[in-house]
């Protein structure tokens, strides 16, 4: 194969024009092009070029702080930016958020399934991904500000059954990064936490003819890397950057735990200390069946996987996470993204294969708010935009679906071998009406998902009519404690049964609460 070129971010970059569509590739803090970025950044302060770019990434991109997109958080770069998840760059979701560009956030594995389809030169994706929640064109069609006007998304209709049609972004730039690539522009990934979607990202460039520009840790002679090991070929590779102080993650300059070349061992993670949150997971982890592929979501819903642990039970499980990892335990807070001790790593457009397939018996994830009739707010809230993520790709496609969180926001709660006390009541998390709605009750009433909200206080369950509560903690008052902090007044079970008293000790739980191991 021909050699590549070798150059400097900044030379690199000088190759994007006024009005190109740009790709960024990586996710929170892994595998993200950050050179280039910084470089790109730099170009638009000092020369006011290019212009009115449209960005697409699937995935945050950042540290929430000053790395990432944050480079590009600049009025007038660009003229649109269609992204997966806002989080990680504050910056640009509030450019977003003051109408300063046209603004947009897609389900990000129908975004990744985009870049296949537009390397096999498709015009989009048909899927039901998507139905009922804010991206159908009926309700907000994934606009996130008033500038975006176009429809990116349509509702079709096939053998009588309604899905959305997602159109193609062409790309002309492609920014990727890979651990190592070697002078014909093999890009290998063996340092990197996973693969994500450079494959499909650079055929993506590649078809519409446009390029990609990979930053590398280290740059090796042409046929070192095996080719097993290519992750992207060098035909589809067009300029190389070597940058070997990047790290694997911002956080982290290597770990081979999350890449399977050590194993982590028990001993060295933190113990999931006795609170809120732990009570939360042990109660979600009871509807843990023997067998079971999960996923987990970020925050309080990755302590699943910890209870499952602690309890014994982690070997009868698969937990999963959409950036393409299955059977380990997720990394933590910035560290999401990675997972230590993997079974197996994907590329993550197959891991969201598989969740667009139902793959998935049983998702852990959080929530930010519920209504009435039981739809989830991820994504919003009032003017601060957050963006779906993957959370619309899992949960409108799981078999069972656990929402996780406490009942309302800055409670104050003390919890002893009594139950629950409230000190203090806390802003209501279960509102009339979410301010938007990331996962819809409606589809999943159609669908005949199971779905429960399990809280530290109390646990709800969605029926037909609405939401319903179903048990009540020990020493929690439903007319003095649940309704004040509530939005609305649930439909209440015939029989409330009481949650567990021993989820409120720090003390195992007994076998005898796991019913579907035979407790």
């Amino acid at each position: 194969m021909p050699m590549k070129r070798i150059t400097t971010s900044e030379e690199a970059v000088n190759c994007i024009q006024d009005c190109h569509t740009i790709a960024v590739g990586g996710a929170s803090g892994y595998a993200v092009p950050e050179k280039l970025l910084e470089a790109l950044g730099k170009r638009f302060r000092e020369t006011g070029h290019p212009r009115d770019l449209t960005l697409v990434h699937v995935f945050g991109v950042g540290n929430q702080c000053d790395k990432g997109l944050e480079h590009l958080a600049q009025p007038g770069l660009f003229r649109r930016v269609v992204g997966g998840h806002w989080s990680m760059a504050p910056s640009m979701a509030r450019l977003a958020a003051e109408d300063v560009f046209e603004a947009y956030n897609l389900p990000a594995g129908v975004m990744e399934h985009l870049y296949g389809a537009a390397a096999a030169g498709r015009p989009g994706i048909t899927t039901p991904v998507g139905l009922h929640t804010f991206v159908d064109p009926r309700l907000e069609g994934g606009k996130l500000n008033s500038r975006a006007t176009e429809d990116l998304v349509e509702v079709t209709v096939c053998d009588g059954e309604e899905y959305l049609f997602y159109k193609v972004i062409p790309i002309d730039i492609a920014l990727i990064h890979a651990s190592e690539s070697d002078t014909a522009g093999n890009l290998g990934m063996s340092q990197n936490a996973g693969f994500w979607h450079n494959t499909d990202l650079a055929q993506a460039a590649k078809a519409t003819g446009g390029s990609t520009l990979a930053v590398t840790c280290k740059l090796v002679d042409s046929g070192v890397i095996h080719p097993r090991d290519v992750r992207v070929p060098g035909c589809f590779v067009d300029a190389v950057v070597v940058d070997p102080d990047q790290k694997q993650h911002y956080e982290l300059d290597f770990d081979p735990t999350l890449t399977g070349d050590a194993v982590k061992a028990e001993s060295e993670f933190r113990d999931f200390p006795f609170g809120v949150r732990k009570v939360i997971a042990r109660r979600a982890a009871l509807e843990l069946t023997p067998g079971a592929i999960l996923n987990v979501g970020f925050g309080v819903a990755d302590g699943v996987v910890k209870i499952a642990r602690e309890q014994g039970l982690a070997d009868t499980l698969t937990p999963t996470i959409e950036h393409g990892q299955f059977g380990g335990i997720p990394a933590e807070g910035l560290l999401f993204g990675g997972m230590y001790n993997a079974r197996a790593i994907l590329g993550s457009p197959h891991m969201f294969s598989f969740y667009h397939g139902c793959g998935v018996d049983q998702a852990y994830l959080g929530f930010l708010q519920v209504d009435r009739e039981g739809n989830v707010n991820v994504s919003k809230l009032a003017s601060s935009i957050i963006g779906t993520g993957g959370f619309i790709d899992i949960a409108q496609r799981a078999r069972k679906l656990i929402f996780c969180g406490s009942l309302a926001v800055r409670a104050e709660t003390e919890l002893s071998s009594g139950g629950v006390r409230f000190v203090n009541h806390g802003r209501p998390k279960f509102v009339e009406k979410v301010d938007q709605i990331t996962f819809s009750a409606r589809f999943a009433r159609q669908s005949g998902q199971e779905v429960l909200y399990v809280t530290e206080a109390a646990v709800f369950r969605m029926t037909d009519d609405g939401v319903r509560l179903e048990e009540i903690a020990p020493g929690v008052d439903f007319d003095t404690d649940i309704v004040p902090q509530l939005g609305f007044k649930p439909i209440v079970a015939e029989t409330v049964r009481t949650m567990p008293l021993e989820l409120f000790t720090g003390d195992l739980l007994p076998r005898r609460l796991f019913s579907h191991y035979g407790g």
